[in-house]
């Protein structure tokens, strides 16, 4: 279980140690893996499966600030920092976490300092792409950003068929607007004449890209 990319640069005596405080964890889809609030005492790896990380703005509306996939640490700055998740974690899917409770945790990193390097550099790159994420939605047209997302899970989890490249992830109008800071008029909107001009379908089980040249020019607008 600890072969996952966050821990590929740890030694295997490290891995061993953290194997030794570690326990698996199934969720259900739509079940959370911790809410907005709760207090930060497990430091959570997903293995199997996709977790949306949303917050709940003071005026009620709800931002996705990202989908986390296997190798993705969950929750990790809240844990280091021993304050609230500041945010929620849900299951997209049937999801398989490997979860380390915060006191092992830190009892380890202070007594290997290999470990603390190897999981530093990883959690420095997860930092790197939420920041990127906030970026992009301070910046660029709406459907600039609709189409860099689904280039990212193009890439990321895509295979071909169908006269494209399937994404095996369903996203309702609602997710996609919440993902990219919109509303859900707008996500319909795109969404359809995407359909209409075959760039983008939608299907029962996800998305198929069907023309991603069309996709890479919107990304660049």
């Amino acid at each position: 279980m600890l072969e996952v990319a966050l821990y590929r640069r740890l030694s295997a005596e490290d891995r061993e140690l953290l194997a030794a405080a570690a326990a698996v964890e199934s969720f259900d889809k739509g079940e959370a893996v911790f809410r907005q609030g709760d207090p930060a005492e497990d430091f959570f790896t997903l293995v199997r499966g996709r977790v949306k990380v949303y917050k709940v703005m003071p005026n009620g509306r709800v931002v996705i600030l990202e989908i986390l996939g296997p190798g993705d640490p969950v929750g990790a700055v809240a844990v280091y920092e021993e304050l609230a998740y500041p945010a929620t974690a849900e299951a997209m899917e049937e999801t398989l976490c490997i979860r380390i409770p915060k006191g092992p945790f830190f009892q380890l990193l202070e007594s290997r300092p290999s470990l603390a390097r190897g999981l530093l550099r990883a959690m420095t790159h997860r930092i790197v792409v939420l920041a990127n994420r906030f970026a992009d939605h301070a910046a660029g047209k709406v459907e600039t950003r609709f189409a860099r997302l689904f280039l990212k899970l193009a890439t990321e989890m895509g295979r071909p068929g169908g006269g494209g490249v399937f994404i095996p992830m369903t996203l309702s109008r609602q997710e996609l607007a919440d993902l990219m800071g919109t509303t859900v008029e707008t996500s319909i909107r795109i969404m359809s004449r995407w359909g209409k001009e075959g760039v983008v379908q939608t299907e029962k089980s996800g998305f198929l890209v069907t023309d991603r040249q069309a996709l890479e020019q919107i990304s660049v607008d």
